[in-house]
């Protein structure tokens, strides 16, 4: 076996799926997705493939010509990787598996009415990244394979269904499409309808996304259309939210070229979504925390915008080169941040990004392998090492090289990597070598093995000067000495402030100094989640019981994993907080069926750690 990426059972040896066409039939009432799924190879293969699947009941593998069985088995589980499903083919050129997800999939989060905005219809949606379409559908499920595809999706007539894909009609079924897993009269049946989808540029399994439920939307651009539940005032805020899109979109075809996916819609999610953003190509899922009311959520669309070229175009062979896409599109955010919404905006995105790579320093100093960019992850789940190191440190290291040849030869630079890369996926060492093809002498300014290949922040990393910037952590190092600021001096800060401010402070502050500063400004009430979490954070390590309500509101009604990670950190790490890591069990125990599978791991593995 020749294993391409330590997160996924796929043999380099073996042919790579070009297309994938899925039947999928929702059944709600037992939270399963009965499909069958027409995997086709490059060219025939005699011989064993390798594919992965986790929590999948596969039913059949079939030669779908002559429907004769074709050999298969199926591993027992990896913790990590799920179920090994080799099928032993004779000849073939495309397999039928036919088969049925689990209530437990990773990718999937039912929602059950109470559970959604408008509290009457259920709601399922997709979480595929890093490693989790297998559980979707059985695949080669490495973002080193990229693949074109086709879906069917059958559900009830009052709900209708998204993509990533081209949207081809909602129809009626037709017999004999369910293909062997669901029978004509169960595919057939009265009240059910058939949503048509498909996807014909070919992108890694992780981008694979849909969601079911009771959808409305708002037009918000020639090529964007703002999705979410159908409740008029959450469509309303999110097309004020979202606006300024087009320009976004225009801003990053200048910089970086043509925008290749024909549309750019959006899909504002239930409050369980584990994410700020996911990058799916032509609708990007969001949390409905970026909603703000002041346009800064708008931020979370530039970073899911810029994936369009960097991510999505050009992909990273695996999870262990994932500042390939994170570091690239932060620095492209930053880019189109700055041109759309300003300097001053674009350095506080900086600031704030510069304090979190260092704590992330801090969090894996016993582990100091994962703050390299490209790093060694096997045997590691990636949802558990996920942060913020590929995204900033990236970032940093971009930034030095733009630093070094000036802006105009960096962009004309992106650009040629770009258009030589589209629709590839590629590890470091091929950027590396891109580089120095490209850049002469590069080598011989920047010590390029210490910033992909070194621990720790590279001395020649650079923390932003400007001047909002610089008065906002003054004011913070002030704090530490007793000084609040004035509210003369924050009168006209937004969200970012408050929260570059927040990220500054000590993490030992005294309680008094925190409620004092609570009672003049209310942070814990803040309507921006930002702001809220990092004051919360600050509460809790402070044993600011006062602060326990809002807590316990905030991990029950948010499922955003950027807020759950520092939130139930706080409450259990370190040694004499029983009565905090009580309080943190039994929230836990009351979220968890409100948070999607990923994140419930995330929490449970923090409990590992610390309890």
């Amino acid at each position: 076996m020749a294993p391409l990426d330590p997160h996924s059972f796929t043999d380099s040896t073996h042919p790579f799926t070009t297309h994938v066409s899925l039947s999928l039939y929702f059944d709600f009432a037992s939270s399963t997705i009965h499909a069958s799924a027409l995997l086709s190879f490059h060219n025939p293969h005699t011989g064993l493939i390798s594919i992965d699947s986790r929590s999948l009941t596969i039913v059949s593998v079939t030669d779908p010509v002559t429907l004769a069985p074709v050999p298969f088995s199926l591993s027992p589980p990896d913790p990590i990787k799920g179920c090994h499903l080799t099928v032993s083919l004779s000849n073939n050129s495309s397999i039928l598996i036919s088969y049925s997800t689990s209530p437990q999939s990773s990718a999937l989060q039912w929602l059950t009415p109470p559970q959604t905005f408008n509290k009457t219809h259920p709601f399922v949606y997709t979480q595929c990244q890093s490693i989790h379409a297998r559980s979707v559908f059985p695949c080669q499920d490495t973002p080193a394979v990229r693949i074109k595809y086709a879906a069917r999706i059958n559900v009830p007539h009052h709900l209708s269904a998204v993509m990533a894909a081209r949207h081809v009609e909602r129809r009626q079924p037709y017999p004999g499409e369910g293909w062997a897993e669901v029978s004509d009269s169960v595919w057939c049946a009265e009240g059910r309808v058939v949503e048509e989808f498909v996807m014909e540029q070919a992108v890694p399994p992780y981008l694979f996304a849909f969601a079911v439920g009771e959808l409305g939307h708002r037009e918000v651009g020639p090529r964007t259309r703002v999705y979410a539940e159908a409740v008029p005032s959450l469509l309303d805020a999110a097309a004020r939210e979202f606006g300024g899109t087009e320009e976004m979109i225009r801003q990053g075809e200048r910089l970086f070229g043509e925008y290749e996916w024909e549309r750019f819609d959006l899909l504002v999610l239930p409050p369980s979504f584990p994410y700020g953003g996911m990058e799916n190509p032509r609708m990007v899922f969001l949390t409905p925390t970026v909603i703000k009311g002041d346009a800064s959520g708008a931020q979370v669309v530039a970073h899911e915008l810029a994936h369009s070229w960097t991510g999505n175009l050009i992909t990273n062979k695996n999870n262990e080169h994932f500042w390939l896409n994170e570091g690239f599109t932060t620095y492209a955010e930053r880019r189109i941040v700055e041109v759309v919404q300003g300097e001053d905006r674009a350095a506080l995105n900086i600031g704030i990004g510069w304090r979190g790579l260092n704590e992330e320093m801090e969090r894996f100093k016993d582990n100091m392998e994962l703050t390299k960019l490209k790093n060694n992850q096997e045997g590691i789940n990636p949802d558990s090492v996920y942060s913020r190191v590929p995204y900033e440190k990236g970032f940093q290291f971009l930034w030095r090289i733009e630093r070094q040849i000036g802006r105009p030869a960096f962009d004309e630079f992106l650009k040629k990597y770009i258009a030589t890369f589209k629709f590839q996926s590629i590890d470091t060492d091929m950027f590396i070598n891109f580089l120095k093809a490209n850049i002469p002498g590069i080598e011989k300014e920047i010590d390029l093995e210490m910033w992909t290949e070194g621990t720790g922040i590279p001395p020649d990393a650079y923390e932003p000067v400007s001047s909002i910037y610089t008065n906002i952590v003054s004011l913070a190092n002030e704090f530490k000495l007793g000084r609040m600021p004035r509210e003369d001096e924050v009168a006209d800060w937004e969200g970012q402030q408050w929260e570059l401010y927040l990220e500054n402070l000590p993490k030992s502050v005294e309680a008094s100094q925190i409620l004092a500063l609570n009672e003049r400004y209310r942070l814990s009430e803040s309507k921006d989640y930002e702001v809220k979490v990092a004051f919360l954070q600050l509460a809790i390590l402070a044993g600011c019981k006062d602060n326990y309500n809002e807590v316990e509101k905030t991990l029950k009604e948010v499922g955003r994993m950027k807020y759950l990670r520092p939130l139930y950190t706080a409450l259990v790490q370190g040694t004499g907080k029983d009565e905090q890591k009580i309080f943190a069990k039994r929230v836990f125990a009351e979220a968890r069926e409100s948070y999607h599978p990923i994140a419930q791991g995330v929490v449970e593995s923090i409990f590992s750690k610390h309890l």
